[in-house]
């Protein structure tokens, strides 16, 4: 029998997916809202997606030239890591601070814990959340020449959710950042993935259901049907729920820890919205729930097979 079979060490089981063909999966789901956010704010939409992609890329490339290891840009990851910054940044941020934004994302969280695979938070939102402290006024400046004044959620926060239309917040034709605005082109891309089998609705459906559980019971408006449209379709959940909250990386790998990880997502996000200074959330709700995830895989991990609790091996 030896001569006839040749058993290897494991993993046993392969797949033709690769990082770099995963990562494109990715960028193309994103075409839809990236496409959108530059018919809706115009060409400094372009201009700043462009720009961040560049940053990160450039960034990737130099420090491993610095450092002497292998060349990893072709693997795409530091594009979508770029695409996804842009698409969390308002269209009115100056280039450059979209700039320190890809070096900060590239660098601090991703290259210095040991690169991709290596990093704790998801590098885009990391570097959202740092610009968010280092330049909080433009980060927060969505007036343009297609919309002025406050996001949707904003406004909600002040005037109730019949300021608002929630069509428009569907559709997108509102203030926010560059990829926010339009669920439905969100929508259209997760489901592209979906179909790729890059993602599953695990992680995002157990956090739009923790969440829209929250907001009925604090949100002060019940199952208000508008108030939970309004509530999904803005301030980025829906991207941050298919694109920002499934990253391999910094997601559990257990059935149930993905379930709780959804779970603590969705509070987390209704504490900042209902309870919280800011109408937003999501972004420092994706941050701390990845940092999370340690305990999360720790408290999940499924016994091995003919494994018996310690408390049952007395009995």
């Amino acid at each position: 029998m030896s001569e006839l079979y040749h058993v290897s060490s494991s993993p046993h089981v392969r797949s033709k997916d690769t990082t770099s063909r995963i990562m494109l999966y990715v960028i193309l789901a994103l075409l839809p809202t990236s496409i959108f956010g530059i018919y809706n704010f115009g060409y400094r939409a372009l201009v700043l997606i462009l720009v961040t992609i560049a940053s990160c890329v450039a960034s990737e490339w130099i420090y491993n030239r610095i450092v002497h290891k292998k060349n990893t840009i072709n693997d795409l990851s530091a594009v979508v890591t770029g695409l996804l910054l842009a698409l969390n940044l308002p269209a009115t941020l100056p280039w450059w601070q979209a700039v320190i934004g890809g070096v900060f994302a590239i660098i601090v969280v991703k290259c210095l814990f040991g690169g991709l695979g290596q990093n704790f938070m998801n590098p885009a939102l990391g570097a959202r959340c740092f610009l968010l402290i280092a330049f909080a006024a433009n980060m927060v400046e969505f007036d343009i020449d297609s919309y002025s004044g406050a996001t949707p959620l904003a406004l909600m926060r002040e005037g109730g959710v019949g300021a608002v239309n929630t069509m428009d917040m569907l559709i997108g034709k509102t203030a926010g950042t560059i990829g926010e605005t339009s669920a439905l082109c969100i929508i259209i891309g997760a489901m592209f993935l979906i179909l790729m089998g890059v993602i599953t609705l695990k992680i995002p459906a157990t956090y739009i259901i923790t969440f829209v559980i929250f907001i009925t019971l604090f949100g002060g408006h019940g199952l208000d049907a508008s108030y939970i449209v309004a509530q999904l379709c803005g301030g980025g959940l829906m991207l941050g729920a298919f694109f920002m909250a499934t990253d391999y990386v910094t997601s559990p790998i257990t059935p149930n820890g993905q379930i709780l990880f959804g779970i603590c997502l969705g509070i987390l996000t209704g504490l900042f919205r209902i309870f919280g200074a800011n109408a937003e959330g999501v972004s420092f709700a994706i941050i701390l729930s990845n940092l999370l995830v340690p305990i999360i895989e720790k408290i999940t991990v499924p016994r091995a097979f003919g494994q018996v609790r310690e408390g049952k091996q007395h009995e």
